[in-house]
């Protein structure tokens, strides 16, 4: 079902939208065992393929259509395809990276069956299939070897083209936006969008383009070191960009202070989608619906947020929990910020009138 490509935008500046909760999550309830992973065609693969979850849209998809189902019945506006994994590198671990093209196409055209479903049965109010781009399982800002400090395990070249090729079947799939997700290295996540840029430059079209980093800790930065508003400045260059958010990592009642700071600072809408607290020795996740569903209301009530969901471990009922405390709540107004010249390393720099002598530095022509 086409959707044009302002209605997302227009639906944001009237409420707050919904985004599901975890794929993966919901998958491990089913308790799949190795043959559930493999159905008839892949019986006689030479490698393991119990947890591949992005496989399942192949071999399981009436599995991956219901827990669409059940997130989009818990009040839903967006679900995310279950493709956080389906790109050349992470499926290279299960000797399938020549399938993602096929992952990715079937995983948008089964989100967006499900999503078209629901549309129909209320026209006034549609629903989106994001097409979710995980970070892979290598990082370019930072070496696997500490040995040698220099050393990556992925060129930009080569991870620009693993992502292009995750986009294109996702866009063939039909997806009404991207998601860029779980941002750990800024770098990886600038792939990606330059990956974004040259499809629709080569198809003549667009869609817009969600991105969401993510918190490692209390410390306020991303696994390569950037605190949220240098995060912000890094990509605000990208064209179509509808919105800048954070998701997984820490609980919701953690993420008070990182989502205050990127509302303040970031001219686009915003999205937030924390786990369900910390994992602990079993790796349980133990904020129940009430509690997530109160510390969102709370951050919706000061005026910071335009999308809301549920990361790792949460399900639908967290998402119908969240969908109806955040009814009502005006959506956040995106902020005036007066144009200067801004940078980011590690932290923000903003030449800002104040300013005091900058001094460059002959080291960092590098």
């Amino acid at each position: 079902m086409s959707i044009s490509f302002d209605t997302l935008p227009r639906l944001l500046q009237e409420r707050i939208l919904i985004l599901d909760g975890a794929m993966g999550t919901m998958i491990q309830r089913h308790r799949l065992a190795e043959e559930d992973f493999r159905g008839a065609r892949f019986a006689d693969h030479p490698h393991p393929l119990r947890g591949n979850n992005d496989l399942l849209v192949l071999t399981q998809p009436e599995l991956i259509r219901d827990i669409h189902r059940a997130y989009l019945e818990a009040g839903a506006d967006l679900i995310e395809t279950n493709t956080f994994n389906a790109n050349a590198i992470s499926q290279a671990d299960y000797g399938l990276e020549h399938l993602v093209y096929e992952l990715n196409v079937a995983a948008a055209r089964l989100a967006r069956e499900v999503a078209d479903e629901f549309t129909r049965r209320t026209p006034e109010r549609p629903r989106f299939v994001a097409g979710a781009i995980g970070p892979t399982n290598k990082t370019l800002s930072i070496s696997p070897d500490v040995n040698n400090p220099a050393y990556r395990a992925v060129t930009f070249d080569e991870m620009v083209a693993v992502y292009r090729e995750q986009v294109r079947g996702l866009l063939d799939g039909g997806v009404d936006v991207l998601l860029v997700e779980t941002v750990f290295d800024t770098l990886n996540c600038k792939a990606a969008l330059f990956a974004i840029q040259e499809e629709f430059r080569a198809r003549g079209r667009a869609v817009p383009v969600m991105v969401s980093g993510t918190i490692v800790d209390q410390s306020g930065r991303t696994l390569s070191g950037q605190t949220p508003e240098a995060f912000w400045i890094s990509i605000a260059h990208m064209p179509h960009l509808l919105s800048v958010g954070l998701n997984c990592a820490l609980g919701s009642g953690q993420m008070r202070p990182f989502i205050k700071e990127l509302a303040r600072v970031a001219t686009v809408f915003t999205s937030l989608y924390p786990n369900a607290g910390l994992p602990d020795e079993l790796g349980q996740y133990r904020e129940t619906p009430e509690y997530m569903a109160a510390q969102l209301a709370d951050y919706a009530r000061e005026g910071w947020l335009n999308l809301a969901g549920g990361c790792c471990g949460t399900t639908p009922e967290h998402i119908r929990t969240i969908a109806e405390a955040l009814e009502g709540f005006p959506p956040r107004r995106i902020p005036e910020v007066p144009r200067t010249l801004r940078l980011s390393g590690l932290e923000p720099l903003v030449f800002r009138p104040d300013l005091n002598f900058v001094n460059i530095g002959e080291r960092t022509n590098v």
